[in-house]
C-alpha cells in the first residue's frame, strides 16, 4: 500500500518538475505500457465480488494509481499475462495496449481517445476467480498531453486542440496529431505509448517541445 509519506513526496516531486520544465517551455513525458481501467462489475468477475484493488504506485496524474492486480488479455492469435490493472475504478472497462500488442494479440486496436471505446474490438480478460469477454474495449491511446488551465494558457492552446511535439536525442522525431487535455484535475504531462517511445528512443524523464 502507498504510505503518507510517499504520496506527499510523489506529488512534491511533480510540481518541483513542472516548474523545472515550464521555465524551459518543455513537457515531461511518460511512457505507458499496456495497461487495463477496470468497472466495478468486472472487477467482480475476476476477482470476486466486493474485491478492492490494491494501490502500490502513484501515478503523475492525481487520485490515479497502479494496482497490484494484473489479468491475462486473451486474443485470436495470442495472449499477454501480467497486464496492471490501474485504478481507480471507472465506468466502463477499457484495455490499451499498443499496436505491437495488437500483432501478439491477434486484433487491429484502433487509435483512440480514451473513453471512446464505440466500435472497437472485444478481448477476453483471465483473472485469478473468473474470466470475462468484453464485446469492445481495446484500443491504442491517440497520444496526449494533460495540462490544467493555467498551463494551456502559457503554451497557447485550448482543449482538444491538435499539436505537434518535438523530441530531441539521436532519434528525435516530431509527433504529429497530438491531442491536448485542459483540466484542473491534471498534471503537466505527455502519454505516449511503448512504440511511440521506442521510435523516439525516450525513456523515464524525458521531455518535449510544443510546435506551433
Amino acid at each position: 500500500m502507498i504510505s503518507e509519506k510517499d504520496a506527499v513526496n510523489s506529488i512534491t516531486k511533480f510540481i518541483v518538475n513542472r516548474k523545472q520544465l515550464l521555465d524551459q517551455d518543455l513537457i515531461p513525458v511518460a511512457v505507458s505500457s499496456r495497461h487495463l481501467h477496470i468497472s466495478r462489475a468486472d472487477l467482480d468477475i475476476l476477482f470476486g465480488n466486493g474485491y478492492q484493488l490494491k494501490p502500490v504506485k502513484l501515478l503523475s496524474q492525481p487520485e490515479q494509481f497502479a494496482a497490484e492486480e494484473k489479468v491475462t488479455v486473451a486474443g485470436p492469435r495470442g495472449e499477454i499475462t501480467n497486464v496492471r490493472i490501474l485504478g481507480p475504478e471507472r465506468k466502463e472497462t477499457q484495455v490499451e495496449v499498443s499496436l505491437t500488442d495488437g500483432f501478439k494479440l491477434g486484433i487491429k486496436p484502433p487509435v483512440r481517445d480514451s473513453g471512446n471505446l464505440d466500435d472497437s474490438p472485444g478481448i477476453k480478460l483471465i483473472g485469478p476467480v473468473g474470466e470475462i469477454t468484453l464485446e469492445k474495449g481495446i484500443i491504442a491511446s491517440l497520444r496526449h498531453i494533460h495540462m490544467t488551465e493555467d498551463d494551456s494558457r502559457i503554451f497557447g492552446v485550448k482543449n482538444k486542440d491538435i499539436v505537434g511535439v518535438q523530441t530531441s536525442g539521436p532519434r528525435g522525431l516530431l509527433f504529429e496529431n497530438v491531442l491536448v487535455r485542459v483540466s484542473n484535475k491534471y498534471f503537466l504531462e505527455m502519454h505516449i505509448d511503448t512504440d511511440e517511445a521506442n521510435a523516439a528512443g525516450l525513456g523515464g524523464g524525458a521531455s518535449a517541445k510544443i510546435v506551433k
